[in-house]
């Protein structure tokens, strides 16, 4: 028999536990968090360093301590948690398959799915780097698990490529366990972490920094013996001449991560060229209707408490949707473009009916920038500017939506979102 529940989460990491807690205090009579791990929590049970909870809790946590928080508020009336559960599909008509080892194949058929399946690292195949295939080449994440979950050491001397946050928190862990980190490499003029990282991580160990150079060979067969980086220029092309050889056994990547939206792609759901996550409306709904996502399958996050707000208003969301019976708002849909340094925009588009006041609407930026203005205008016309002293594409930005914003928006109108001169 299919069973049915009110709001089906798929994913019990950070963004699918905020999403059922707030699911259920917005009334949401069932709700079932299928996660395939043993152990809610996702990422953030190996994320055993602290920073987390901020803004969220309003005190600095460890990844697991976050996680415990909210699986804790998971275990009560209304949600039901099912681990070791992989969804195998899910259709428009919002009906999930999924295997366990406790039921065999089975079928739920919810109210309104919640997708928060989060996102996995870039793996080296993506790269293209000549060598050949040797044992002691990590992703960061890996060689983050490896530490701290299984406590082994991926390696004595090492080299990462890529600066991405899992990355320069990899730079300081492998130095606290006698590893040498001779130097962090990333291919563009910027990093791609936070600048607390880049000092915490990076700056208070020694180690160097060096932006625009990337690995061009990796040495040994049986295991890294050794790894040459070079320098790059505007085209992101090697500039022969710069190449320097680092004597290592290891080599970490953390080169990007992407959305894991298998399922979504599958089920139809409109992916964003951009982001790789679904498109969504101020909802957080997808092109399918009854179907919302949140957190990194989304669009990747630089601050888990980001993520948790994110997904508890999916989970209002959902729950509205199924309180209402699936009515959609009235009035018209107004698409949002990003141009002029703007990445992308979450949402993609605005049903100025089903606004909430002051709405969140996040994005990045496509390289650093100093005193702009973000500019939000409907039809050419600015409703509002915004001053930013500096723009990172490793930071997310947040504009409050107004209503009040779009009074005047017809079906024809269009939003952009853009970086103007002060």
């Amino acid at each position: 028999m299919t069973e049915r529940y009110d709001i089906v989460i798929i994913g019990g990491g950070p963004a699918g536990l905020a999403a059922a807690v707030a699911a259920r205090e917005a009334g949401a009579g069932s709700i079932l968090v299928l996660e395939r791990d043993t152990v809610l929590g996702g990422i953030l049970n190996q994320c055993i360093h602290n920073g987390f909870g901020l803004h969220h809790f309003g005190e600095e946590l460890t990844g697991p301590e976050y996680a415990g928080r909210f699986a804790a508020q998971v275990r009560g009336p209304g949600i039901e948690c099912r681990c070791g559960t992989m969804v195998l599909a899910f259709g428009a008509g919002r009906t999930v398959t999924a295997v366990n080892d406790r039921q065999g194949l089975f079928t739920v058929q919810a109210g309104a799915i919640v997708l928060a399946m989060g996102c996995r690292e870039r793996p080296r195949g993506a790269l293209n780097i000549p060598g050949f295939r040797p044992a002691g080449i990590y992703s960061a994440g890996t060689a983050q698990r490896l530490i701290n979950i299984e406590g082994k050491l991926p390696g004595r001397e090492a080299v990462i490529l890529g600066s991405g946050d899992i990355g320069l928190i990899m730079a300081r862990r492998l130095t606290w366990e006698g590893c040498r980190v001779h130097a962090v490499a990333e291919l563009m003029p910027y990093s791609g972490g936070l600048k607390r990282n880049i000092v915490q991580c990076l700056d208070d160990y020694g180690i160097p920094l060096l932006l625009s150079h990337t690995v061009v060979r990796i040495e040994g067969r049986e295991r890294v013996q050794s790894v040459t980086v070079a320098a790059v220029g505007p085209d992101r092309a090697p500039i022969p001449g710069t190449e320097k050889a680092y004597p290592c056994d290891t080599l970490l990547l953390s080169v990007g991560l992407l959305p894991e939206n298998e399922l979504s792609r599958a089920a139809g759901v409109d992916i964003s060229p951009v982001t790789g996550g679904p498109t969504v409306n101020e909802s957080l709904e997808t092109s399918l209707p009854g179907v919302f996502a949140c957190g990194n399958v989304l669009h990747v996050h630089d601050l888990v408490d980001y993520v948790s707000e994110e997904a508890a208003a999916a989970g209002r969301h959902a729950a509205a949707y199924v309180r209402q019976g699936g009515a959609g708002a009235a009035g018209p849909a107004l698409p949002v473009r990003a141009q002029n340094g703007v990445r992308y925009t979450v949402p993609a588009v605005i049903r100025p009916a089903a606004l909430a006041d002051k709405a969140p609407l996040r994005f990045r930026v496509d390289n650093v920038y100093r005193d702009k203005c973000v500019t939000v205008a409907v039809d050419g016309a600015p409703v509002a500017r915004l001053r930013r002293r500096i723009l990172t594409p490793g930071e997310m930005e947040t504009v409050p939506l107004q209503r009040q914003w779009f009074q005047n928006a017809g079906p024809q109108s269009r939003v952009t979102v853009s970086l103007e001169e002060v």
